[in-house]
């Protein structure tokens, strides 16, 4: 079982990766974790990685797909595998596809969790995370015993960069330009399915698990 998690900046995807890996005995694989995995490990590719990075430039998307390439055709993928964060545009969907083509292999899902801007932008606002522990907690949905005080170690929580309002409209923005268009691009191939992210956390498992089957 191969699938692609598609959706917005906060919507919900990498938990459900988490999830959907754990229950199918698959790796969740995301491209931060190939990226560190090779620049750690020293390989060809990683440096070449390290270089762009380095720079502060992307890493072009033929050493991105080598990384991943050499990722999926590891072992513990025989069985299938959870991509999570690739491919962020067209022209890397379409270099995956390509190359799984050659390797006579195809992504039988990629799965869509849609959740309005709106509810992005309250659900990732919402978010308070402590600078000494690292606890994590939500104005709504996981709130401190106290307001605004780590229920660990009574450090005063403080709103992260990446989830202040004005950082994710902005990373929205971006995801609408470059990364949603690959809804349109995998409903053409067939293997698009939608679930509403909305929904409570189980919820959405569920629906994931009843399309997967």
């Amino acid at each position: 079982m191969k699938l692609v998690m598609l959706g917005a900046p906060g919507a919900g995807k990498g938990t459900q990766a988490i999830k959907i890996a754990d229950k199918y005995n698959i790796p969740h694989i995301s491209t931060g974790d190939i990226f560190r995995a090779n620049i750690k490990g020293g390989t060809e590719l990683g440096l070449k990685a390290k270089s762009y990075m380095d720079k502060g430039e992307l890493v072009p998307d033929d050493v991105t797909i080598g990384m991943l390439l050499d990722r999926i055709g590891a072992d513990d993928c025989k069985n299938g595998y959870v991509l999570d964060g690739f491919p962020r545009t067209i022209p890397q969907a379409e270099s995956l596809t390509r190359a799984l083509a050659e390797r006579d292999e195809k992504i039988d899902y990629a799965l869509d969790i849609n959740v309005p801007d709106d509810n992005i932008v309250k659900r990732m606002s919402g978010r308070r995370a402590c600078p000494k522990c690292g606890s994590t907690y939500h104005v709504v949905y996981a709130a401190p015993k106290l307001e605004n005080i780590c229920d660990k170690c009574g450090a005063e929580l403080v709103i992260r960069e990446d989830d202040k309002p004005e950082t994710v409209k902005e990373r929205l923005n971006v995801y609408h330009k470059q990364t949603e268009p690959l809804i349109s691009y995998y409903k053409n191939e067939g293997i698009l399915r939608e679930i509403d992210g909305t929904q409570d956390l189980e919820k959405v498992f569920q629906d994931i698990i009843s399309i997967l089957g």
